[in-house]
């Protein structure tokens, strides 16, 4: 089979590419720097000059596919301008659905989030649930607009899977809670926040469910692909556990909520982003971004491993790259 990816030199799309590729499938994947993209070029994906905020530049790459994932997304906390937010998860996915159905492929799979419920407030939601509320973050609202943009061209028969991940760890994990963990096999880590929790999946598995979608799931439905729950401490205590550091202390919601809205008034006058913003520090004070995954499960197979499973096997990539 030829698919078409975005977000191909990204933490997910990396590992999907490279499943696809296991499989024996042709995959051409739009990057904006090609002579970047080595790791992917070895792996044999064809690549291709361009960008999901440059239609046009799809549209190549795109035409003859079998089927495409639209992985692509834009995530940063706490900084002044989300406009990148804006041109990636929202006219990114605009521009990649509307080429879709223009050029009649068969069959696509757009990455979602449980971030587009944000906090659930203990609730283990299905897809079936809707939030009404206010957004945490830029990238909450964003990918929101961009699943509504999703769900407009499902209802007008475009053959699209809908997928929301939850929280993604794993080898390769160059974000801020990749950061984190690895901190762990340093003996350093920081304050952690109470009753937050996410489900956790490792990004093995996530790309399973991505390539399962594409073979098994009927246009126009939407799957919550998320790992098992675990509370921030649990998954802190289990890193504790694998890597003997101490466990970080731990900070309660009201806590985070004063120094949100005090770093609200700072970052006015000082240049203040990521987890020490006002928006880093509200989506941490006692969130839950959960969701149930048992459609998955019953429809398509999905079998995340369990949290201390895939954070052992992170840890031992870990210390072999490092050796």
């Amino acid at each position: 089979m030829k698919y078409f990816l975005t977000g191909a030199t990204g933490f997910v799309g990396g590992v999907v590419a490279r499943q696809l590729r296991e499989a024996g499938h042709e995959v051409r994947a739009v990057v904006r720097t090609p002579s970047k993209a080595k790791a992917l070029a070895d792996l044999g994906v064809i690549l291709h000059k361009g960008d999901v905020a440059e239609k046009e530049s799809m549209r190549a790459p795109m035409t003859g596919v079998d089927g495409v994932f639209h992985i692509a997304g834009w995530y940063k906390v706490g900084v002044r301008d989300a406009t990148p937010g804006e041109q990636v998860n929202v006219q990114g996915t605009r521009n990649v659905l509307e080429l879709m159905k223009a050029l009649g492929i068969p069959k696509g799979v757009y990455t979602s989030t449980l971030a587009v419920n944000s906090d659930t407030h203990g609730k283990m939601v299905d897809e079936n649930y809707r939030f009404t509320g206010q957004h945490l973050s830029a990238y909450d609202r964003t990918k929101a607009e961009a699943h509504h943009i999703a769900d407009k061209f499902v209802a007008e028969g475009l053959p699209l899977v809908i997928l929301q991940p939850g929280l993604i760890y794993g080898p390769e994990d160059t974000s801020q809670m990749g950061e984190f963990l690895r901190g762990f096999l340093h003996g350093k880590t920081q304050p952690i926040p109470q009753q937050t929790a996410y489900c956790w999946a490792h990004v093995d598995d996530i790309a399973w469910a991505h390539i399962a979608a594409m073979e098994k799931a009927a246009p126009g439905s939407t799957y919550i692909i998320a790992g098992p729950r675990h509370t921030f401490v649990e998954g802190c205590k289990i890193a504790s556990e694998l890597t003997g550091t101490k466990m970080p202390l731990t900070m309660p919601p009201g806590m985070l909520k004063m120094m949100s809205g005090i770093m609200g008034v700072v970052e006015k006058v000082l240049p203040i982003e990521g987890v020490y913003s006002s928006e880093g520090q509200r989506i941490l004070a006692g969130v839950t971004y959960i969701g149930d995954n048992g459609k998955a499960k019953r429809d398509l197979g999905y079998n995340p491993r369990p949290l201390r499973e895939g954070l052992a096997q992170t840890f031992d990539y870990e210390r072999k790259k490092k050796g």
